[in-house]
């Protein structure tokens, strides 16, 4: 078993599990991906041979992981603070700086992303995965029979969450066949990308105010130049500023996407282009 995972739910249930004298206990250690049996103690718990503390000041809204001597946040900070972060869904999220990366609020990351990699129908297909994050683009379009994706993530602290989180393709232990995941930044990338090399994109940047780059009419340009005829194109915009600007960016996006050579609608909470 991979190091285990903990989150205040997780250690909440233990501990009841204890203070009632029952002896086991069924759980998740992996962000309910698998169900596993504990025994529990009153000075903690112990899994397949091996005993573990409780955590002295177990937090919301934190994952934890085992780092051989003590269970440790599922963060890091450099020039931000990025986090792996536990929802209701099992399926994790992550932040920097505080703000969410991944859809939570009506459904899990996990099926959102399912939902979004539908809308370009990966299987057959070479496809672009411009920004990786936690890597449920990938996952869906190796499910879903790609060929081979190509992914970029350009945040080495990102990618460190995707080794210890069991949703991504890397920290799955399912392996990662057809994968082709790249640290560098898509923006300076994308150049040396051969012209009508890939059958579909996934576009999910971050927001304008942090890569601008990733939303210009050059970058889609590119996108356009790399996509086969026909090939669609899916781009998560979210509605930022809508409310206290008035400014609309998925009008925006379709408008440089048009100019760019694609024929676009909205779906949802992106916008889904065709390469004419």
């Amino acid at each position: 078993m991979k190091q285990p995972l903990l989150t205040l739910k997780v250690q909440e249930a233990l501990r009841a599990a204890a203070r009632a004298g029952e002896r086991t206990i069924v759980c998740s250690l992996d962000l309910e991906r698998t169900a596993t049996t504990v025994t529990v103690h009153d000075a903690g718990w112990s899994n397949e041979g091996r005993h573990y503390p409780w955590i002295g000041n177990c937090k919301d809204r934190t994952i934890y992981c085992w780092d051989g001597a003590a269970f440790a946040p599922v963060s890091r900070f450099r020039d931000s603070l990025i986090k792996l972060v536990p929802t209701e869904w099992g399926t994790p999220t992550f932040e920097i700086d505080g703000i969410k990366m991944l859809v939570t609020a009506k459904l899990s990351p996990w099926e959102d992303a399912r939902r979004k990699v539908g809308l370009i129908d990966p299987r057959g297909k070479v496809v672009l995965d411009t920004c990786g994050g936690l890597g449920y683009f990938a996952a869906w379009c190796l499910a879903g029979g790609a060929s081979r994706v190509l992914s970029w993530e350009k945040n080495p602290d990102v990618l460190w969450l995707r080794s210890l989180n069991p949703w991504s393709p890397e920290g799955s232990g399912a392996g990662c066949a057809g994968l082709e995941l790249t640290r560098g930044d898509i923006s300076e990338a994308i150049a040396s990308l051969p012209g009508g090399s890939v059958d579909a994109i996934l576009h999910d940047p971050p927001r304008f105010g942090i890569a601008g780059e990733l939303y210009s009419r050059a970058f889609y340009d590119q996108l356009a130049r790399v996509l086969r005829r026909r090939g669609r194109l899916f781009h998560y915009t979210g509605t930022p500023n809508r409310l206290t600007s008035g400014r609309d960016v998925p009008a925006e996006v379709a408008r440089r996407l048009q100019a760019a050579g694609f024929s676009t609608e909205m779906s949802g909470d992106g916008v889904l282009a065709v390469k004419k």
